[in-house]
């Protein structure tokens, strides 16, 4: 059996490593265990020594452009839609679309319309009818989740087993056995059906670990629509539009709001099958949501504002307040969740700042100073740093204290340790990967992995989403699941991880920063950079069908398990084309958060 390593730094500098027991989790910072399975790591034990030379210089200084989008300017922002009028047009829609669950007598046709309402983003609206159809569907299926009936098309099947599957029903993959030639390989006769490959692609999505039979369907399924792709170029044909979008990013891997917003305007353009009521309903409930999106952004922006780090910082930091809203809408778009998105859009813009301190502007002993500070949680010892640190510690213990009081207020129960706990974990890799920089230390990709997956900063992220969820599953064993890191956090924070490597390496190989995981593989193996992007891409398949086997069976509350795959989603589409957090992208947010939909 190999033998299981913890790693971290001891405070001299070291870099180290002991052996772990196989049945404990382990733990990149601490003693303090942080995730449910044991990851074997291999590590050499390497002293970096401080020296008064590297101790001299910032790293970068003015590096970052200012937010296009100013203080004034987010709060100006109105919109007609507030009007009561609106809201009582949106009741009227909501039950002319209600009406229509009654007009589909087949099976088929209930499932695409759920589909369609899914896509549009008004399924919410209609949570008992489409659960009343699931059930009936699932009842198609025995204990074990075996399709009782032959399967259908291919297209129904997989739309079938893709829409239970999403709502949390046990389906076993092999109704795709039917599909399969006497060599156990997708038949080629299905090249041809365009229309049944990408439902059996999208479906290939909610692969759970071992599903060997999902991970053909995604291989057979890919080479046939992008054959399509390459023989047809009618960029006005749906079918076009739908494949071409799905291989871009998969329906399962994008984000709700953002998605609504792009099938709004496809749906508009069908030639047949369009409910005008539907699309009025759609187009009308986006501008009403938006509205509430807009005044959780002003709240965020004053809140920014007031507490001047921003102003105070602006020589060292990214103001990108809009951007740090903006991963809320992702994570959580629904109008009652307003107080979540407003601290989490805190949480973000606390964490992008200490990460440019750490990365862009802090001195080698100022950052030690202040990860010691962090993990001390002592304001007394603020006065051991420096200015700019100083008043950053201070906003993120004010804030931490406020968090944790206003729980206890409502839920009776202290958690500022594990807050503390996330905030110190999260400065403790950052020190890791600034020793990493400063002695030009080449870590292992295992290595990398280890410690970077925290230093992204999903862990913070889940661990306060889980305290900003209106939610009764709050205890102290699930307590010390969320502290543990579970396999949850741990899938959603690698995405998170690889998929920012892949966005920011380019950048930040021009600006100067440590290998990322693209660089730390073709190091180890020798590979080219595009084997390269090709592995780290298996590696996001594979943490999300971790994901989707740990959400069969999670203890974790279903808002919670859907605020972690949308961490994930969201950082799929942040960092799709570059590095969407800090070179800002204008048209996407002006869509989402600015404009409303016209023409309803």
């Amino acid at each position: 059996m190999a033998l299981q390593y913890q790693f971290g730094l001891l405070s001299n500098g070291t870099i180290f490593k002991h052996k772990m027991l196989p049945s404990k989790p382990i733990s990149p910072l601490s003693t303090i265990t942080t995730c449910r399975v044991p990851r074997t790591i291999q590590c050499v034990a390497t002293t970096l020594v401080v020296s008064d030379q590297n101790t001299t210089f910032r790293r970068c200084v003015n590096s970052f452009k200012p937010s296009i989008w100013d203080y004034d300017y987010i709060q100006s922002l109105r919109s007609d839609f507030v009007e009561e009028s609106y809201a009582k047009e949106r009741d009227r829609l909501k039950e002319e679309v209600r009406d229509m669950f009654s007009k589909f007598a087949d099976l088929v046709d209930q499932l695409e319309f759920i589909d369609v309402l899914q896509r549009l983003g008004v399924a919410a609206h209609f949570n008992l009818e489409i659960r009343n159809i699931m059930e009936n569907t699932y009842n198609n299926y025995n204990n074990n989740g075996i399709l009782k009936r032959r399967p259908n098309s291919l297209y129904a099947t997989a739309l079938e087993f893709r829409l239970l599957r999403h709502h949390g029903y046990n389906v076993s993959s092999d109704l795709f056995n039917g599909f399969l030639d006497s060599e156990n390989h997708f038949d080629s006769r299905l090249s041809v059906d365009i229309r049944g490959l990408l439902s059996l692609y999208e479906a290939s999505f909610l692969s759970t670990e071992g599903e060997m039979i999902l991970d053909e369907a995604r291989d057979f399924s890919s080479t046939c629509l992008k054959k399509f792709l390459r023989k047809n170029k009618d960029e006005n044909d749906e079918i076009f539009i739908l494949v071409n979008h799905s291989l871009e990013l998969p329906l399962y891997w994008r984000t709700s709001r953002l998605e609504a917003r792009w099938f709004i305007d496809v749906y508009q353009q069908r030639r047949q099958n369009v409910s005008p009521s539907l699309l009025k309903l759609a187009k009308l409930d986006f501008n009403v949501v938006q509205v509430q999106h807009q005044e959780d952004l002003k709240h965020t922006s004053r809140w920014w504002k007031g507490i001047g780090l921003g102003e105070k910082l602006n020589f060292a930091i990214r103001d990108r307040i809009v951007e740090n809203f903006f991963w809320t809408v992702g994570l959580a778009f629904q109008p009652q969740l307003g107080h979540f998105r407003r601290l989490m859009a805190k949480v973000n813009a606390l964490i992008t700042t200490i990460d440019d301190i750490y990365d862009a502007f802090g001195k080698f002993e100022e950052l030690q100073l202040f990860t010691e500070v962090v993990d001390r949680w002592d304001v007394n010892a603020m006065d051991e740093l420096p200015g700019y640190v100083k008043i950053c510690f201070l906003a993120l213990y004010n804030f931490v204290n406020e968090v944790a009081f206003d729980f206890l207020k409502d839920h009776g129960q202290n958690i500022i340790h594990h807050l503390k706990k996330a905030w110190a974990d999260l400065c403790k890799s950052y020190m890791i990967e600034a020793k990493w920089y400063y002695y030009d230390y080449q870590p292992t990709l295992q290595e990398y992995l280890e410690n970077a997956w925290i230093s992204i900063s999903a862990p913070v992220i889940l661990v306060h989403a889980y305290f900003a969820l209106p939610t009764s599953n709050i205890n102290d064993e699930n307590f010390v699941r969320l502290e543990d890191y579970y396999e949850l956090i741990h899938s959603s924070a690698t995405i998170l991880r690889l998929a920012n490597d892949m966005g920011t390496s380019k950048r930040e190989k021009e600006t100067g920063d440590i290998p990322k995981s693209i660089e730390c593989y073709m190091k180890e193996t020798g590979a080219s950079e595009s084997d390269a992007h090709r592995h780290i891409k298996s590696l996001v398949f594979e943490a999300w069908k971790k994901i989707n086997t740990e959400t069969a069976n999670s203890f974790y509350s279903k808002s919670f398990i859907q605020i972690s795959e949308n961490l994930a989603r969201m950082s799929l589409y942040m960092y799709q084309h570059g590095d969407g957090h800090t070179v800002q992208d204008s048209q996407t947010m002006n869509h989402i958060l600015f404009q409303p939909i016209v023409g309803i």
